[in-house]
């Protein structure tokens, strides 16, 4: 099961999808990661193996980028992954806005204690700032927030959340962690 804080908290893990191709002709949804996106998804999946954090639940955008940020995520995690029925593809997460996701996040089960969601931006780096009461953190591509509550998904609210971590590739190459 995932990590969580004690008790009944929940632990929201919000990841941005990793950096996409920008091919003239392509459709947005189509776009997929580059060769560093890979390598980024990886690492952050790295990152949560290393603290002991998995998610229990995964709400992942269909766009191909976030479906690729999320496989690498996954074989990252190997044998603490989720299984393929603990994840969910839904288009409200391509076309979310920060309540949007917020909202999304107030309906999840209870007993999923460690909820990840593989979104976009502004909506993912919004969610943060709002959830943690937290504003100008830099949440570019593929960056990854950890944030604690102390009770229900349901009570996830703007200023209710604590911000416990965050990966971003910039900072891992800064820390000599982001080479595979």
């Amino acid at each position: 099961m995932g990590a969580s804080a004690t008790g009944g908290g929940r632990t929201l893990l919000v990841l941005r999808h990793a950096k996409a191709a920008g091919e003239p002709g392509v459709n947005d949804i189509e776009r997929p990661l580059t060769g560093g996106g890979r390598r980024d998804a990886s690492a952050a999946g790295r990152w949560l193996l290393s603290r002991g954090i998995t998610p229990d639940w995964v709400l992942c955008s269909p766009a191909r980028r976030t479906r690729q940020t999320w496989e690498q995520i996954r074989a990252a995690l190997g044998e603490a992954a989720p299984g393929s029925d603990a994840v969910s593809f839904g288009q409200r997460l391509y076309d979310a806005g920060a309540q949007d996701l917020l909202d999304l996040v107030n309906e999840q089960p209870d007993d999923a204690h460690t909820l990840l969601t593989v979104g976009h931006n502004p909506a993912s780096g919004q969610l943060v700032a709002w959830l943690t009461g937290r504003s100008g953190i830099a949440f570019p591509a593929c960056a990854l927030a950890v944030v604690r509550f102390g009770g229900s998904w349901a009570a996830a609210a703007p200023g209710g959340g604590e911000l416990a971590g965050l990966w971003t590739p910039h900072a891992a190459e800064l820390m000599g962690a982001g080479r595979p």
